[in-house]
């Protein structure tokens, strides 16, 4: 195992906090990592990510891979240098990409040949491909090369997808080595079938991983179904590890998994849904796309710290995005990129201090109020 420190500070029910202790970094769980697939959070300075509280964000084997391509990047110093991000990265495996974005797609047991989405040229990954990319942009915490299925899928097609993902991260943990101050983590897979997740995250705790993430979810399934998943995977999963639903979510989804035993998150929701007008705020959700926003002098919300949301009119708010311009995207995932990071702060001094309980449930009742007050 690697040199992987994690540390559980404090348990309120089943939610925890607790620091991940690498070498470039702390992460402070419950933790969201803001999602910089091709080495960017769209509309983002790295300065701006950093002082919003991130601790540790996203890149992903795919994409980089086919542009600029990893090989350019280890020669120019690695990712952290090529993106003027000094802090933890964690690297996706490519696994989802190649099952969503892929044309002409090729699976066997060794792995995967596939067309590329960019300009049609051909690749191949395997687990082992998967890890030395990631070696070569030199993340902190890689993820093992996984398949992940669409859902809904038979059972059967679900079972083939889960066994497979076992045999590979085992490969890719035989590939990743014993490298100083990195960290591998295994993929529970195993769809929308209670038993098979469990089967998947008994296996993997077996094969030892330095964490554990939950991946083929939030592709579409009721929240129910993403909580009874959860609620499989983490009885199975080492208490000591931290533990990582991929590709999550909305604010109520991360309340819920915390309170199932989740430490970390990521998602492109926030950075999507600013650069689509739609802004996160403590009432709830605003599309600023609406028409009854064009004569609201009133910001976002007054009692921010965020600028975005503080010093600039819902009004111009909603001039820009029906403008196109830029700086309608990057002032509202400014905001929602510290709103998420407000929730997470929150969530974790909640745990603390034992009252998460009342925590999510003040929040719910924000958003369920809504941004329904009168102008003026």
């Amino acid at each position: 195992m690697s040199e992987l420190g994690f540390r559980i500070a404090a348990r309120d029910g089943a939610a925890r906090t607790a620091t991940i202790d690498l070498p470039r970094g702390t992460i402070r769980t419950p933790a969201f990592m803001p999602v910089g697939t091709q080495a960017t959070v769209k509309t983002m300075y790295p300065e701006q990510v950093r002082a919003l509280g991130a601790d540790i964000v996203l890149g992903n084997t795919y994409h980089l891979m086919l542009r600029p391509g990893a090989e350019r990047i280890a020669r120019l110093g690695g990712l952290h240098a090529f993106m003027r991000w000094p802090h933890p990265i964690l690297t996706d495996s490519g696994g989802f990409q190649v099952m969503s974005l892929a044309k002409l797609r090729r699976l066997d047991r060794d792995g995967v040949t596939f067309r590329s989405h960019v300009d049609g040229s051909e690749h191949r990954l395997t687990p082992e491909r998967s890890i030395e990319i990631q070696r070569l942009l030199d993340s902190d915490i890689v993820m093992q090369f996984d398949e992940c299925i669409r859902l809904p899928a038979a059972r059967d097609d679900i079972e083939r997808a889960m066994r497979l993902s076992l045999d590979w991260a085992e490969r890719s943990k035989a590939a990743f080595g014993v490298p100083a101050g990195r960290a591998l983590f295994g993929i529970v897979q195993g769809g929308d079938q209670t038993d098979l997740r469990a089967a998947s995250a008994e296996a993997l705790a077996g094969i030892g991983f330095d964490g554990y993430a939950i991946g083929g979810l939030a592709v579409g399934e009721p929240q129910e179904v993403m909580l009874a998943m959860i609620e499989a995977c983490v009885p199975a999963l080492p208490e000591g590890r931290p533990r990582y639903l991929m590709g999550v979510g909305t604010p109520d989804d991360i309340l819920k998994s915390v309170a199932r035993g989740i430490d970390m998150f990521d998602c492109v929701m926030p950075t999507r849904a600013g650069r689509h007008g739609l802004a996160f705020t403590r009432r709830g959700k605003v599309n600023l796309k609406n028409a009854r926003h064009a004569d609201d002098p009133r910001p976002l919300d007054e009692a921010s710290d965020c600028p975005a949301a503080r010093d600039y009119s819902r009004a111009y708010l909603h001039h820009l995005i029906r403008a196109g311009e830029m700086l309608g995207a990057m002032l509202l995932t400014w905001n929602n990129l510290w709103y998420y990071q407000q929730l997470m702060a929150g969530i974790r001094a909640a745990i603390d201090e034992g009252r998460f309980e009342n925590f999510a449930a003040g929040l719910r009742a924000g958003w369920e109020v809504g941004d329904l007050r009168p102008i003026g």
